[in-house]
């Protein structure tokens, strides 16, 4: 019998290879090669394989590279950017809806997540061999079953319907929600459906928030806060508000820095990790360049594949303290552009940037909007003025709390997603669950709205263009696989 040899190095390599994250301290004795059998008789062999999934989130497809990074693609298949034609043309396809099996620009994130929930499943096959034992097994066990969550809740809210997208949702094809090592990840059938998906996501997230010990401070592992406010995230979307309440509530208790405007930039520019309750690590020696999809930085400027949408950066006050954050104004080949330099770096490594998966101020979000649609009005403005108040204002002119009432609240809470999640990997799958079209600004790429409009100026809300192809090699691999409709 053929046995998988399994590999604890600090390179990059395929499905069946664990790696380890360069932002660990590790034992130097770890770099072998051995059978997987033997090597998952240690202990701290667990811990390694854990890192090696979050690791995998760096991989081409997630966050690395710059065509169908999932950095980008949720921000150039909305409203939020615009194509700037002195750009190198990656993801201008994705961009006009140009959507197909064999493009990577919207097939990547498919094999890329299933690779990641492969990872988290070779470490629960072994979870009960014995090694580990009480709390430590447990631990492990939870860690590894909320990453299994939080990847196949990546793949079905970009490959399936979202429940509350539309009247079918729920009952609609879902997708494979792999529970055993499967090296190859492509195995089995679109057996489920969305509600299926849904119910087997909540389950190990609610398993893994009743178990997991970790406490908020090492960002880069799942923590219980972080776990909680992944629950608020996938109940949003699953539009069940009372539980998006409450673990959107339990995540804030546990970690309710909302980041003051005082410390916003250095989360993005510098190493601060105020209200960041999970973050994708990166280092200068793994070089993962995440915010190279947007733009390079060279001696004439900026060259940006994409801008920011005129009329999206003008939505922004001029107090607002994120405009500075997450845009430069500035000029290339004699013409000014504004640029999206969120991910730019602090200084280092130009574009070697931690991803900010999941912060506290989506998940006070999260339950605004759930605590609205829930008839608590209160508590939606409570927190929609918590989040404002950290974000606008100078020491001459103090934020003033709003006021808003009725549908002006509810817009009041979607304008200030749209604004604080900008180039987070929201915009599309927001508009995506509240069953909205696409409907640009029609401006153009340069600073002042003029320039090259996008080809396609809308998406409607019942396009079958809002759930992505299945890559056309995972068909292949395995014919079982359906794939979507109109593809």
């Amino acid at each position: 019998m053929k046995k998988n040899i399994i590999k604890i190095s600090l390179a990059l390599s395929v499905a069946l290879t664990i790696f380890v994250s360069c932002d660990r301290e590790l034992d130097q004795s770890s770099y072998l090669n051995e059978p997987e059998e033997q090597a998952m008789t240690r202990p701290e062999s667990f811990r390694q394989a854990l890192d090696g999934a979050y690791s995998s989130l760096k991989a081409e497809g997630y966050y690395n590279n710059d065509t169908g990074s999932q950095i980008i693609m949720a921000d150039v298949v909305s409203d939020n950017a615009v194509r700037n034609p002195a750009g190198r043309g990656s993801n201008f396809a994705a961009s006009n809806f140009e959507f197909s099996s064999d493009n990577s620009q919207t097939t990547g994130l498919y094999t890329a997540a299933y690779n990641t929930i492969s990872k988290a499943n070779f470490v629960l096959k072994y979870i009960s061999n014995g090694v580990l034992s009480g709390a430590a097994k447990t631990n492990v066990e939870a860690e590894a079953r909320a990453i299994r969550a939080m990847v196949h809740f990546d793949i079905v809210r970009a490959y399936s319907k979202i429940p509350t997208q539309s009247a079918d949702a729920s009952s609609s094809m879902g997708i494979y929600y792999s529970d055993s090592f499967e090296p190859t990840s492509l195995a089995g059938n679109r057996n489920l459906t969305v509600a299926q998906v849904y119910d087997r996501i909540t389950d190990d997230l609610i398993f893994a928030s009743n178990n997991i010990s970790q406490n908020d401070a090492d960002k880069g592992r799942l923590s219980k806060a972080a776990i909680y406010g992944l629950l608020s995230r996938v109940y949003l979307y699953k539009g069940d508000y009372a539980k998006t309440i409450q673990y959107g509530d339990l995540s804030l208790a546990a970690s309710s820095d909302l980041t003051t405007k005082e410390k916003f930039v250095s989360i993005w520019k510098g190493s601060n990790v105020d209200g960041v309750l999970f973050q994708v690590l990166n280092s200068p020696a793994e070089d993962v360049k995440i915010g190279v999809a947007y733009n390079q930085l060279f001696s004439a400027g900026y060259r940006s594949e994409f801008v920011v949408d005129y009329d999206l950066f003008n939505s922004y006050a001029a107090d607002d303290v994120r405009k500075s954050a997450y845009y430069t104004t500035g000029a290339y080949n004699g013409k000014t552009y504004n640029h999206v330099t969120k991910y730019s770096g602090n200084g280092g490594a130009a574009n070697v940037v931690p991803v900010k998966y999941l912060r506290s101020a989506e998940v006070a979000l999260n339950v605004a909007e759930a605590a609205y649609k829930s008839g608590d009005a209160t508590k939606a403005l409570t927190l929609l003025n918590d989040l404002r108040s950290q974000r606008y204002g100078t020491a001459t002119s103090p934020y003033i709390p709003g006021n808003e009432s009725g549908i002006a609240l509810l817009d009041a809470i979607y304008k200030e997603r749209r604004l604080e999640l900008a180039f987070e990997n929201d915009r599309w799958y927001t508009l995506k669950r509240l069953g909205l079209p696409i409907q640009r600004s029609g401006k153009g790429e340069q600073s002042n709205g003029t320039g090259t409009a996008p080809v396609v100026q809308m998406l409607a809300a019942g396009s079958t263009k809002w759930q992505w192809p299945i890559p056309i090699k995972a068909i292949q691999i395995n014919p079982n696989i359906q794939q979507n409709t109109g593809y």
